[in-house]
């Protein structure tokens, strides 16, 4: 069995999972494209990530992708992984993000 995504402009919407003779001949009225997915993806060759739904699909890409975590971050379309604009700190601690000063914090209460 193989797991595919419908597309519907740029959007998942859903996930089945079914042959690919199944979907060969699967007649869909509603609107959208079925394209494959895999669990456990290894980069472009394999549209980089699962999809999941509410994700998104770059079809010039061929790659599924989530939705940005901070309206601060940027996507990079090599990996696409969502990035932030301050790298994470090298230190051996733990930081969250903050979207409010656009940088890592050490307090986690927030």
């Amino acid at each position: 069995m193989s797991y595919f995504a419908k597309v519907v402009n740029g959007k998942v919407t859903e996930i089945q999972i079914a042959s690919q003779e199944f979907m060969d001949g699967y007649v869909d009225s509603s609107p959208g494209t079925w394209i494959e997915t895999w669990e456990e993806p290894k980069g472009a060759s394999e549209r980089y990530h699962y999809a999941s739904i509410g994700g998104n699909y770059n079809k010039s890409d061929d790659a599924f992708y989530g939705n940005s975590p901070f309206p601060s971050w940027t996507l990079n379309t090599e990996t696409y992984v969502w990035e932030a604009p301050v790298a994470y700190p090298d230190d051996g601690e733990t930081y969250q993000w903050d979207e409010k000063t656009t940088s890592w914090s050490s307090d986690l209460t927030e």
